[in-house]
């Protein structure tokens, strides 16, 4: 397979099941109505981050596909990640388990630091790619628990 189709699969992936949750959950987001922390962003502001950060992490693994990287140990961190990712909307909009969305994402902040370093060990830069997502993650684990303790 071509670098190209290689990345374009990778980013495609990402993109589409992100805005595929994204659809599912849309009749369900209650973020205007709920009580936020201090610094919450607007609403208007996920879809454009979460793109971002899809996009970023099709390139970091289309980096590792590409150059032959990829084993089975990068194959389980990246996509275990990828699916605590997309289900944690669905727990923290849909179910509205606040609480446990955050001991969901605190799960995904560890996956993503596993994946960050296995990406490094593989390919400075893929690693490099993700830290963004990371940091994203720990900003919205804050958000997370304020919502949980401001409207319980």
């Amino acid at each position: 397979m071509s670098n190209l189709k290689i990345y374009a699969k990778s980013i495609l992936t990402t993109v589409i099941l992100g805005g595929l949750v994204g659809f599912i959950i849309s009749g369900s987001i209650d973020y205007n109505s709920l009580q936020k922390p201090p610094f919450s962003p607007p609403s208007s502001l996920f879809p454009i981050v979460w793109t971002i950060l899809y996009i970023l992490m099709g390139v970091s693994y289309g980096i590792l596909k590409s150059n032959g990287l990829v084993d089975s140990k990068i194959n389980l961190i990246y996509y275990s990640q990828l699916v605590v990712n997309l289900l944690w909307p669905i727990v923290f909009f849909v179910l509205q388990w606040r609480l446990f969305a955050f001991l969901w994402i605190i799960l995904l902040i560890v996956l993503v630091a596993n994946m960050i370093t296995q990406f490094y060990n593989k390919n400075d830069l893929a690693g490099l790619l993700q830290i963004p997502y990371f940091l994203w993650l720990l900003f919205a684990a804050y958000l997370n628990l304020g919502v949980y303790l401001l409207n319980k």
